[in-house]
């Protein structure tokens, strides 16, 4: 939450995604005020979610690239877009639909499945600790960490929050 929790870092994203690069196009298509895209994609530069290219045609000019970081949380902007779109969009649809290239067809979103191949449901699932777990979410959700389930890649993650309610 600390890197993508807040309206302006998702938005960023999306725009990211849509191919924008240049810090005055993010502006214009996100009507945000300057400092706080300035201290937003800063933040995503720090992290290892976007790298920041010089402009050979413009001294002192950059561009903002995704990293394989930032373009790995794609799917997960889909997840969230996909809720708006279910939940919130105008009855005459969606205002952006993503198409797979060679296809044209829509992109789909496949369902969450259970170990048992059902569709997911928060019933469905038990909460434990992870083996990166801290003392209090040990604690929290059932004492020893386990370690025989690793979720993602092991390494530095970027931004650690000091809470002990991770």
């Amino acid at each position: 939450m600390d890197v993508v929790g807040d309206r302006w870092s998702i938005l960023l994203l999306r725009e990211a995604y849509y191919g924008t690069r240049r810090f005055d196009e993010f502006q214009y298509y996100l009507g945000v005020a300057p400092n706080i895209l300035s201290t937003r994609l800063k933040k995503f530069v720090d992290v290892g979610m976007m790298t920041r290219v010089p402009l050979p045609e413009h001294g002192g000019r950059y561009e903002y690239v995704l990293t394989k970081k930032g373009r790995d949380f794609f799917p997960t902007y889909l997840a969230l877009k996909k809720w708006g779109d279910d939940w919130l969009a105008e009855p005459e649809g969606p205002q952006v639909v993503f198409k797979d290239r060679i296809s044209g067809r829509p992109v789909e979103y496949p369902p969450l499945l259970s170990a048992r191949g059902e569709p997911l449901q928060l019933e469905d699932i038990e909460i434990v600790p992870g083996s990166g777990a801290v003392p209090f979410n040990r604690k929290r959700f059932g004492g020893q960490a386990s370690h025989d389930i690793m979720v993602g890649p092991k390494r530095d993650r970027g931004v650690r929050s000091k809470s002990r309610k991770k």
